[in-house]
């Protein structure tokens, strides 16, 4: 029951102690304790500051690369594009090349079927004037009397024609 009820000297001496101790504490303790929690405080708040300072970096340079990627792709969609027309391009000019060489072709053959045709034509006109003049000159140099020995002569003659 002392403790609940001290003396009046324990208090004053537990006073006494409290109020030098507290002096002591304001005086050399304390300073330090108060700026060592605002430089904490300062720092704190720099800290943040830098970390907003580069939040808004990260953002901008978010952004900067979102529209770098976009330029890109609009640079991709526009080669691919070019790309595709020059192969277009050329597929149309190879087929264009061929149907014109396919033309020339087609012509010369004409052109070559043509001349060999009249050759052939010239060589048969030749050849049948030949056998006529032929058969006329073997027909005046034989003398026959008779009219039906001339005509079985030719006959004969125009088998023989025939058949070569």
């Amino acid at each position: 029951m002392q403790l609940l009820t001290p003396d009046l000297g324990l208090l004053i001496w537990t006073l006494l102690a409290f109020l030098i101790v507290f002096f002591l504490l304001k005086k050399f303790a304390w300073p330090a304790i108060i700026q060592g929690l605002n430089d904490r405080e300062k720092n704190i708040e720099t800290s943040i500051a830098s970390a907003e300072k580069v939040k808004l970096e990260m953002a901008q340079l978010k952004n900067d690369n979102e529209a770098l990627l976009v330029q890109a792709r609009e640079e991709r969609a526009l080669l691919l594009k070019e790309a595709k027309e020059t192969r277009d391009k050329l597929i149309n000019d190879a087929r264009e090349d061929a149907k014109a060489q396919a033309a020339k072709i087609v012509a010369d053959a004409q052109l070559t079927i043509n001349n060999q045709k009249m050759a052939a034509i010239t060589d048969l006109k030749n050849q049948v004037g030949n056998l006529v003049v032929e058969i006329s000159e073997k027909v005046l140099r034989r003398e026959l009397n008779d009219k039906s020995g001339q005509e079985t002569y030719i006959r004969k003659l125009a088998e023989d024609a025939k058949l070569n």
